[in-house]
């Protein structure tokens, strides 16, 4: 078997590749010195473990041995997990998106030796079809070019590179963002909001939690009902198709069709850290009578994660592939073969009670996939609650379970199982706060797990934190991302057991986050440190998509700590960022709207709770709702318990009881 430079990775999608026929090196000096010193260009390929198509383009192109040999002949072919190093992915994404018009994984860049990037694409096939040029006769038609016409080639990529840094420069604005901001995000989400199916936009459909996280923050700042709902029907809507695993929680990446239905089956762990939190707040706003399945959601989310992506020392992994092996098609991998069901398995395990479980999860005799280009399918059911209203019958949950004991016996999709820092402070995040709002103390003590592993194995004695952790080996310098989202768990968790060790672990990373990533002059926040010397140019994020953005995260990081501990010093960076990105705010206000609820957060009066004594019932009401702008202390745990709560400056008198806290803050 061929075995490459990757074997000695610890990657999960790099090692994928290790025994490809293709002389694959890693990302970093060795491969640019090869290529400077052979003066050939790199062929850059970027995506994931759990990437379907990611798995296509390496069975028909990287695992043949004639477009392998192109490669090694004409090419250094260099992989890189984008989970890895999202800098790198966003840099040369950034060239595809604006040369071609889309983007996506696999990402395809020939780079010059210097890594300019000069032509590129996602997925190509072998042969040229469905509209796409075949990757074979691109790589003669590039080899030819770098032998024959090279000075155009390497004109083109200077002239690329400062377009590119033009325009995504993000420099200082000299103002804060303009008042009517958030009002102008709210109406272009109204715009595109789905009312029969919930979400924003049509077919293909991601979840973008960041949307919801604001929507819901723009409610509480407004009162507009409307935001409300949008963002309350998308989750009742989302929780009710396909792209949630009605057997064993959490969800799908994406689905394929604007009704949540047909989901790409890849499970993410931003995902079910974002979408927690946001089923979370739906229910703290609307109470757990109103939306018991909201409530519910939040919790499986967590008991999924807790029982399928925790490391036996208690961080979380990254995610779980859409395509596993089929049972009923030995030797095939499939899409979704794990989670889908013919009527004939579940009639010998479900008999007389089918009937009602197909009625609830709109299961047919011959599938319920009408349109299914691949095949992938037929014959098959993908559970969603056609009627919901069954879903709490006792015959039916009976069901889900003796469906999700046979599950468990199939073939487990791939799981990547590496650690990163930044997703983990978003699961322990969300664990902190769904475990202090439910009172579930194994949630927070998750929580509490994740986070003492991650201070153990990523945190270096000088503050500095690395991104990835896997069997054993820590590595890759923390992005902003790592920071900032890590500082908001340490935050989160401490707002849900009060200790003020995490309190001083927060504004630790807060200052270390600034001192590598701020643009003190230009204003906001590098995605990478000064040290990465292996990118053209830094970036700074400027997109809240399927995860939020580094800068959006630091802003909310640092306003939060400002209100925490009192130190405005952490309000001038996170000003600087807001004047920063004040013009894209205006004009764009959709593409950041984790970083407008920041805006919300930064204007709103603030809210100070001061809890005392043997206060645990108050402080069990005060997470029971959605006070966002609301900054809580526990002082002292002997005597009577007593809150008192300050707004504006203005400091009520001491209440004592469960109803009085209600009332002061206006719950209803």
């Amino acid at each position: 078997m061929h075995t490459n430079a990757l074997i000695h990775e610890k990657s999960p999608y790099l090692l994928q590749h290790a025994h490809n026929p293709v002389d694959w090196l890693p990302w970093g000096e060795a491969a640019f010195a090869k290529a400077r010193a052979e003066d050939r260009p790199i062929f850059l390929s970027i995506g994931y473990s759990t990437c379907h198509w990611c798995h296509v383009m390496e069975r028909e192109s990287f695992e043949n041995g004639e477009i392998a040999a192109l490669l090694n002949r004409f090419f250094v072919p260099v992989k890189v997990d984008r989970e890895e190093r999202p800098d790198v992915d966003r840099l040369y994404m950034t060239f595809v998106q604006a040369t071609t018009g889309s983007g996506g994984w696999p990402l395809s860049v020939w780079l010059t030796p210097d890594l300019r990037p000069f032509y590129g694409g996602t997925y190509f096939p072998p042969e040229s079809r469905w509209g796409r040029p075949g990757f074979r006769q691109i790589l003669e038609q590039i080899a030819l070019a770098w032998q024959t016409n090279r000075a155009k080639i390497l004109e083109a990529g200077l002239r690329i590179q400062e377009e590119i840094q033009q325009a995504v420069a993000v420099t200082a604005g000299g103002r804060m963002p303009a008042a009517d901001a958030v009002h102008s995000g709210f109406q272009q989400f109204r715009r595109s909001f789905d009312a029969v199916h919930g979400g924003f936009g049509g077919a293909p459909k991601f979840p973008r939690p960041a949307v919801l996280h604001f929507l819901f923050r723009y409610f509480r700042r407004t009162g507009n009902a409307e935001a409300l709902e949008m963002a309350r029907r998308t989750l009742v809507e989302m929780r009710r198709g396909g792209m949630y695993d009605q057997v064993g929680g959490g969800f799908h990446r994406y689905s394929v069709d604007e009704r949540w239905f047909v989901p790409h089956f890849e499970k993410m762990l931003y995902d079910q850290a974002q979408l927690a939190a946001a089923y979370l707040e739906a229910a703290q706003i609307t109470g757990k009578a109103a939306e018991p399945e909201v409530l519910l959601t939040a919790q499986e989310i967590c008991e999924y994660v807790l029982r399928d992506m925790t490391h036996p020392e208690g961080a979380f992994y990254s995610a779980e592939d859409a395509d596993s092996e089929d049972p009923a098609r030995p030797g095939h991998k499939g899409e979704g073969a794990f989670y889908l069901w013919s009527w004939e398995e579940m009639e010998r395990l479900l008999g007389e009670d089918l009937p009602l479980f197909a009625a609830c999860y709109g299961c047919r005799a011959r599938g319920n996939v009408d349109h299914d280009p691949h095949g992938e399918f037929e014959g098959r059911n993908i559970l969603w609650m056609a009627r919901p209203e069954l879903a709490a019958d006792p015959a039916v949950a009976r069901c889900r379970g003796i469906l999700f004991e046979a599950r468990s016996k199939r073939p487990r999709p791939h799981r990547d199982d590496k650690v990163l820092a930044a997703w983990n402070g978003l699961m322990i995040s969300a664990l902190a706060r769904v475990g202090a709002a439910t009172g579930e103390a194994r949630y927070v003590e998750a929580a509490r797990r994740a986070f003492a592993f991650l201070e153990k194995a990523l945190l270096l004695p000088d503050g500095r934190l690395l991104r990835r952790w896997r069997e054993g080996e820590a590595a890759v310098p923390a992005m902003l991302d790592d920071y900032a989202a890590l500082a908001l768990a340490a935050i989160d968790l401490h707002q849900a057991v009060f200790e003020e060790a995490l309190l001083g672990r927060a504004v630790q990373l807060a200052r270390v986050m600034i001192e590598l990533f701020e643009d003190a002059g230009g204003g906001g926040f590098f995605t990478s440190p000064a040290s990465a010397s292996d990118l053209l140019f830094r970036m700074k994020e400027d997109y809240d998509g399927a995860e939020p953005s580094g800068n959006s995260l630091a802003v909310e990081a640092l306003l939060r700590l400002a209100r925490l501990t009192g130190d405005d010093s952490f309000l001038a960076p996170a000003r600087r960022t807001l004047e920063a990105f004040a013009s894209r705010l205006e004009q764009q206000p959709s593409a950041l709207p984790r970083m407008l609820a920041a805006l919300l957060l930064h204007e709103a009066p603030p809210v100070e709770i001061e809890f005392r004594g043997a206060a645990e019932a108050l402080l069990g009401e005060f997470h029971r709702h959605f006070e966002p702008f609301a900054t809580a202390r526990w002082t002292g745990r002997d005597g009577p318990g007593q809150a008192v709560v300050c707004t504006d400056f203005v400091c009520k008198p001491a209440v004592s009881y469960v109803e009085e806290l209600r009332a002061l803050l206006h719950w209803a």
